[in-house]
């Protein structure tokens, strides 16, 4: 069958039973843990903006985690219109993301600085991109780096997960593989490969690509599935985006993480791009005109 079991557990209140001292709303969606969840170390007064806007964060991270497993799992079975159903709530999830850094657009280095000295003095430095949720989501985007593990050693169940996540197939590797079932020609050599290791592209998937665009009227599920990843590999690299302009709004040149310039480390991430042939392809696809336009107008 086409279709995911239902893993739903069988343990909980009872049907129609609102446990003491709580609405069915407060059971069901738990408001009562969730307020308690924002503990402040220090007293700026937007220091609970700064915490809610990572913690929503990591709840929208996880939402995509479980799409992107969700999708994974309808790939595997060969059901793609379930599997394009879960792409497409990425897309979804990822707007929200997007929106949420207008909430801390209003801080300057004065009040950033203020919240985190405290937060250093009290529980260490670390950023959000050393958080294990978005590490796995990165992971699952096929952006293979090993060497981020050893930051998670203190964690020794996070660490097994990463390095299962790093050595299983990513939702482009899934993509791979059902493309070559329904006869493409992707190389078995690259599903085969050390999947821990970083992606390296093939021109022999950029042509997959470029042959699934060759004709606009022709494969449009699949073309639909491309513009759908593409949609995702550009709403991640917009928060990267939104992230590193947050920083230089911050902090400026400063040290920021790990004792180097926080610009520094995160500018170069700006070029990890998931599916990456997926963009490369465009270069060949459709027919250009034969003169452009421009360049006619600068031989006048």
């Amino acid at each position: 069958m086409n279709d995911i079991p239902d893993t739903t557990g069988t343990s909980g209140p009872k049907p129609g039973v609102t446990p003491e001292g709580q609405t069915p709303y407060s059971a069901w969606i738990q408001t009562d843990t969730l307020h308690q969840l924002q503990r402040t170390v220090s007293d700026h007064p937007g220091e609970h903006a700064w915490i809610v806007h990572v913690q929503v964060s990591e709840l929208y991270w996880m939402l995509i985690i479980k799409e992107m497993q969700t999708a994974q799992r309808f790939l595997r079975v060969d059901n793609l219109p379930q599997a394009y159903r879960a792409l497409l709530r990425i897309v979804g999830h990822q707007a929200p993301l997007e929106a949420i850094w207008r909430s801390i657009d209003w801080m300057t280095p004065n009040d950033l600085l203020a919240i985190l000295s405290r937060a250093v003095a009290t529980h260490g430095k670390d950023t959000a991109l050393q958080g294990w949720t978005y590490r796995q989501m990165v992971y699952l985007l096929g952006i293979k780096q090993a060497v981020h593990l050893q930051h998670f050693e203190p964690q020794p169940p996070r660490w097994a997960q990463l390095n299962q996540t790093l050595a299983e197939p990513s939702l482009y590797d899934d993509v791979l593989g059902y493309l070559q079932r329904r006869g493409l020609n992707v190389p078995p050599a690259l599903l085969a490969r050390d999947l821990s290791a970083p992606y390296t592209p093939s021109q022999e998937v950029e042509q997959v690509w470029r042959d699934i665009y060759a004709d606009a009227d022709s494969r449009i599920e699949l073309q639909q599935l491309g513009e759908t990843l593409a949609d995702i590999a550009e709403g991640f690299c917009n928060w990267k985006y939104r992230h590193l302009m947050a920083t230089r709004r911050t902090f400026g040149a400063r040290p920021a993480y790990f004792g180097s310039e926080g610009v520094a480390w995160l500018a170069p991430t700006l070029e990890e791009i998931p599916f990456p042939e997926l963009w490369s392809a465009r270069t060949f696809i459709g027919n250009p005109p034969p003169v452009c336009p421009h360049m006619a107008r600068q031989g006048r």
